[in-house]
C-alpha cells in the first residue's frame, strides 16, 4: 500500500456521490482511487472533486485493479455481503454500506471471508466516529445517569413521493428498520453495552413489503436489573430524530443523533441535580472520521471501533421486531 489509502467504489450512487466519495475525497491518508459505474456520464461529477481518477465498466473490473486497496460499497441493501466477499478475495480491504445484510445469519460467510483473508471488513456505521457519541457511551459507563431505566429514540423521514428508490422496492432491501433502524437500535446497543433479552412490542405498517412505519419496544437486561427500549422508524412521517437515555439520577439527550451538521447541530443536553448543562460539536464530519479510523485500521494504528460483529448484534435485533410482529409480508 502506498502513503495514501486508495480507493474504489462501487457504483455511483447519490450516497456517496453526496456524502462518502466527498469525505474520502478528504479523509488525511486516503483518496479516490477509482470508481465503478456502467454510464459514464456519472464519473463527471465525482471527477469534479476527486480528479482524473480511473472509471471502469463492470465492478469486477474495479476489483482487479491494482491501484485500489479499499472498496467502499453502497450497492442496493441485497448485494452488499455477496460483493464484499468478492471484494476481500480479490485482496481488498472493504467498508460496506449499512445494513451488511438482510438478515443475522447472511454476515457469518463475511466474517468467514474477512478471518480467512486477514484484511479490514467493516459496516459504514459512522456515528460511532462522531465525539458526541463517544461522550454519550463515556457519561454512561461512568454512571452518570444513574441506573439506566429507559432509551427513546426516534429518526424518522417521509421518502413517500420517491417510488424510483430502492428503499420503497422489497427486492432490493428497502424498509424502515433494514435503513435507519439499524441506528436507533445499534446506537443504543453501542452506547449501553447491551442486549436485548426480548421485543415486548411491534407494530408495524406495510407498504408493498416494505415496513414504512414501525413501533417497536424492548427489554433489556443489565447487572443494574435492566431498562427499556422504545424505537420509532419511519419513512412515511415527518422528518425527525432523537435519542434520549433517561436514568434515576439524570438524563442524556442527543437532538441530531444521526445526521449530525444535517438535520442539526450535534448537540448533548445532560439533565441532573446540578442543573441542565449543554455541550456541542459544531465541526466534526462524522463521514471523514469515519474514513481516517478505516484508514488506521488498515495500518495497524488503532481498532476499528464498529466490527461485523456488531453490525451481526444489530441485525439480530432487527430480525427479532419482524418476528415479533409477525413477520416481513410478501411483496
Amino acid at each position: 500500500m502506498t502513503d495514501q489509502l486508495r480507493w474504489g467504489i462501487l457504483g455511483a450512487s447519490k450516497f456517496a456521490l453526496d456524502k462518502m466519495g466527498p469525505a474520502i475525497h478528504a479523509a488525511r491518508g486516503s483518496r479516490i482511487a477509482a470508481l465503478a459505474t456502467r454510464d459514464p456520464a456519472k464519473a463527471a461529477p465525482f471527477r469534479a472533486f476527486a480528479g482524473d481518477i480511473a472509471v471502469h465498466g463492470d465492478y469486477d473490473a474495479l476489483l482487479a485493479d491494482p491501484g485500489v486497496d479499499a472498496v467502499y460499497i453502497p450497492l442496493p441493501h441485497t448485494m452488499h455481503v455477496a460483493w464484499a466477499i468478492r471484494a476481500l478475495e480479490a485482496g481488498k480491504h472493504v467498508l460496506v454500506e449499512k445494513p451488511v445484510a438482510m438478515h443475522a445469519d447472511e454476515i457469518a460467510p463475511l466474517i468467514e471471508a474477512r478471518d480467512r483473508t486477514g484484511l479490514q471488513c467493516a459496516e459504514g456505521y459512522m456515528i460511532v466516529h462522531h465525539p458526541q457519541w463517544q461522550r454519550v457511551r463515556a457519561l454512561l459507563a461512568e454512571g452518570a445517569v444513574g441506573r439506566l431505566r429507559h432509551v427513546e429514540a426516534v429518526f424518522t423521514y417521509d421518502n413517500s413521493g420517491d417510488s424510483g428508490n430502492i428503499r420503497n422496492a422489497a427486492a432490493t432491501g428497502g424498509g424502515a428498520l433494514p435503513d435507519i433502524g439499524v441506528y436507533t437500535y445499534g446506537s443504543t446497543r453501542w452506547a449501553t453495552g447491551a442486549e436485548p433479552e426480548e421485543i415486548t412490542s411491534a407494530v408495524f405498517d406495510w407498504e408493498a413489503g416494505c415496513d414504512v412505519l414501525a413501533r417497536v419496544g424492548a427489554r433489556f437486561d443489565t447487572p443494574e436489573g435492566g431498562f427499556t427500549a422504545h424505537w420509532v422508524n419511519a419513512m412515511r412521517l415527518w422528518h425527525e430524530q432523537f435519542i434520549l437515555f433517561h436514568g434515576e439520577r439524570g438524563l442524556l439527550r442527543l437532538d441530531a443523533p444521526y445526521n449530525a451538521g444535517v438535520f442539526g447541530e450535534a448537540r448533548l443536553e445532560i439533565r441532573d441535580g446540578r442543573g441542565t448543562r449543554i455541550e456541542r460539536w459544531p465541526r466534526p464530519n462524522q463521514y471523514v472520521l469515519q474514513v481516517e479510523a478505516f484508514a488506521a485500521a488498515v495500518r495497524g494504528e488503532a481498532p476499528f471501533p464498529w466490527t461485523l460483529e456488531d453490525a451481526r448484534g444489530t441485525q439480530r435485533v432487527i430480525d427479532m421486531a419482524y418476528a415479533a410482529g409477525g413477520g416481513r409480508p410478501a411483496a
